[in-house]
């Protein structure tokens, strides 16, 4: 599976922890940016994340941002995105197991490594049910 991840300055240091990790589970990642640690606009990296997307670049994505509040708002514009922010695995596997998410949003200053390590992992491994979710979501994408 091929993933894109994107962060601002607040993720930026996560998201490095997140595709080590990433990489070293065998996925394909696409860093959109942040490349840095200055103070930078949240929006511009979910915009790339999600436009990439639609264009089928990536079949899921991950953002990160100082809480993930502004991503998942950011992301939730699109139409075609269905953004879950995680704070748990839990809400990490519902996620997708109920709603398809298609991105997952994570906060670099609220989150340990290895508990963000964590709900990734059940993120990517979870898979949609279907069924009576697939008549919600047809709802609102």
């Amino acid at each position: 599976m091929k993933i894109g991840i994107g962060s601002d300055h607040g993720g930026f240091v996560l998201k490095a922890q997140i595709i080590a990790h990433l990489n070293r589970e065998g996925f394909e990642v696409v860093d959109v940016g942040n490349h840095g640690e200055s103070s930078v606009d949240y929006p511009d990296y979910a915009d790339k994340l999600c436009e990439a997307i639609a264009a089928g670049d990536f079949e899921r994505g991950i953002l990160i941002c100082g809480t993930g509040i502004g991503m998942s708002m950011a992301a939730n514009r699109y139409r075609h995105i269905r953004a879950a922010l995680c704070y748990e695995s839990f809400s990490a596997r519902m996620s997708r197991e109920h709603n398809n998410a298609n991105v997952l949003c994570l906060g670099g200053r609220v989150l340990g490594v290895e508990l963000a390590k964590d709900i990734v992992h059940t993120w990517l491994h979870a898979e949609f049910a279907g069924g009576r979710h697939q008549n919600r979501i047809e709802r609102f994408c």
